[in-house]
Parts: structure tokens; sequence; C-alpha cells
């Protein structure tokens, strides 16, 4: 697998050695160390970080990226995470003329969730000082919280401030519900609807239904039709979940029907849907699972969302939700294959 990937803007590629002398100009630039001026970066020192960049590419198959504008192909910094003592260190640094755009936060974001589909027995963290607001802002807008954790780095000065670590959530699999389980589900799925999500039910919808909706995906899982994911913070909260669901049809059981995504609300705009979905994609790749479809309806706003994530629509019926009287909504089928290839139509009659 080639760890390299797209985001709306930027292309993030592993770096060859072509890329040692943006490397060195990045990591030379005074403007970039406001914080940290004491670790400019020396000829030494940035050809050895520019060697270890390699060689964890060498050795591990991913690592740092070099992100360039899509348009362009213009270098505009450097992000992605590595190895480091038990988990995967995140990193971001771009050029001034990026700054101010959302770049940064946009190429974490997609190493968060390259690390949550791939690599999920590793903490993803970073490694933050509190007098950098700017680097605080970006780990937190990709799903990153505040640990309470303290680091003294190897390059601190004796003076020097400890630095912050953060951590991202983690995607796990479950197979059964217990009663507490059970209570988180349906008290994140009741404050989804309410905040008007399409997860099922319009907002206000009486907590007995969304619990029997539960039960019934209970009762799949326990057949062994349904397999779940949660999203969940370092200190263990619930802020994702969502269901792969077999349909009875032997001809398709190499698919997969994605049910009910679901993030908190008080936690959007983070990053945490792109991780939930990696983790979800890693799922089915784990129970050999080919292609991967999904219902969404129109005028939701999530088509998008899921074409973010590698989904294309195949089909909509229009008018087939009836949200309310005189409100008929597309419904919209989406797909993709676990391993990101194209679908290819059969093209038969």
């Amino acid at each position: 697998m080639a760890f390299e990937t797209t985001t709306a803007r930027l292309h993030l590629r592993r770096p060859t050695e072509a890329d040692r002398d943006f490397h060195s100009t990045v990591h030379s630039d005074p403007r970039l160390y406001a914080h940290a001026p004491h670790v400019l970066g020396t000829p030494a020192t940035n050809a050895a970080f520019f060697e270890a960049i390699l060689a964890h590419w060498a050795e591990h198959g991913f690592g740092y990226w070099v992100a360039q504008d899509r348009d362009s192909g213009m270098p505009l910094g450097w992000v992605g995470v590595k190895q480091q003592d038990g988990y995967l260190n995140l990193y971001y640094r771009f050029v001034p003329e990026a700054h101010g755009r959302g770049l940064a936060r946009e190429a974490a974001r997609a190493a968060v969730a390259m690390a949550t589909e791939w690599h999920p027995h590793d903490p993803v963290r970073a490694v933050v000082k509190d007098h950098n607001p700017a680097s605080v802002r970006t780990a937190e807008s990709a799903g990153l919280l505040r640990t309470g954790a303290r680091m003294v780095l190897a390059d601190d000065l004796p003076d020097e401030p400890d630095s912050a670590v953060f951590e991202a959530p983690r995607v796990s699999r479950l197979e059964t519900l217990d009663d507490g389980v059970r209570a988180e589900v349906l008290a994140l799925w009741t404050a989804v609807n309410d905040a008007g999500g399409a997860v099922g039910f319009l907002p206000g919808a009486p907590s007995e239904r969304v619990a029997s909706a539960l039960a019934a995906h209970e009762e799949q899982m326990a057949a062994g039709a349904a397999v779940a994911g949660a999203l969940r913070e370092p200190d263990g909260t619930l802020v994702g979940w969502a269901w792969w669901v077999r349909t009875a049809n032997p001809l398709l059981h190499h698919g997969r029907w994605l049910y009910r995504v679901m993030v908190d609300p008080t936690r959007q705009r983070r990053g945490l849907g792109l991780s939930l979905m990696a983790g979800m994609h890693r799922i089915a790749r784990e129970d050999g699972v080919e292609l991967l479809q999904l219902g969404v309806r129109s005028g939701s706003g999530a088509s998008g969302f899921y074409a973010r994530c590698g989904y294309t629509e195949v089909g909509r019926i229009p008018g087939a939700i009836r949200v309310a009287p005189g409100d008929d909504r597309d419904d919209v089928t989406m797909a993709r294959r676990v391993d990101g290839r194209p679908l290819v139509p059969h093209g038969g009659a």
C-alpha cells in the first residue's frame, strides 16, 4: 500500500531525494520557529532530519509527506505521522505563504485518518508547546485532545516550559453491546437526532423509538450480520458510532451497507467523521469485505462528506424520502471499493 493521498486542495506524497532542498528551506526559515528559535535548522541538522524521514519511509512504508498544491504542484509544507516511542507522532510545518488558509488542518486530518485506518494499534499524538497557539489549534482541529500529560523534549532549553501531549480518538470494533455501551449509544443517537442528523429519525423522536432501532441492530449483531465501530476519545468518552450490515442474499456477501454514522454534535468540525470512517474501512477490510455501500438523504449535506471518503454516487430515487408533507427528498446510493480502486460497471443488460 502506497500511503499517499489527496485532500480538497493538497496532494500528500512520499518525499524523494529531489525534495531535500525544499526540506532545508522550510526548516531553516526563522519565521517558522518564532516559538522555538533555538531549534532552527542548520545544514547539519536539516540533513540528518531529511535522512531520517527517508529512512522511516524505507523501513515502515509511511511517514512525513510533502504537502503540495493539487493544482500547481507547488510544495507547501511537511505533514504526517511517524513511529516514535510507542506512538505515532503527528507533525506539520507549512511555509509562511500557506498560513491562514486551513491547509495544515486539512493535511493533519488526512494524516490522522490514514493512521486510524492502517495503524490502529499505536495512538496518534502531537507534542505541542502551549505558547504556540497556532500549533495547538491545528492539533485540536484535527481531532486531538489534551491528555493532561506533559513531555520534556530532547532539544528543550533548561528553563523552557515542557510540552502538552494531545492524542487522537481511536476506533474499536464491537460485536456485542453491554448495558453501559447500550446506554452510551442511545444517548449519542438521541443527541445526533435532536441536532438534525440524518440517522433514521427526525429531531425530537422519542427515545423509545431510537431504542427499538438500536435493539434491531443488536439482533443483527447477534446473528453475525452486523458489526459496529465505536470512536472514543482518550478518556473513553464515546464520540462516534456506525454499523456495517451484511444483507441476507449470499450473492452480496462480499459487500456491506453502512448505517447510522454518528458523531457527537458538540464535537463537530474536528475531523472526527473522517476518523470514524477510516476506522470503519479498516474493520471492513479485516473482514475481507470488498464493496461498501451507503444511502443518504438529499439536502443533508452528507454526500459531499462521503465523496471525500472515496464514495461515488451510483443511484438516486427522486422524492423517495418524505421528510414532511411537501418536503420530499431523494434517496441517494453511494459506493466505493475497500481497496480504493475505481468502480467498474459490468455493462450487461
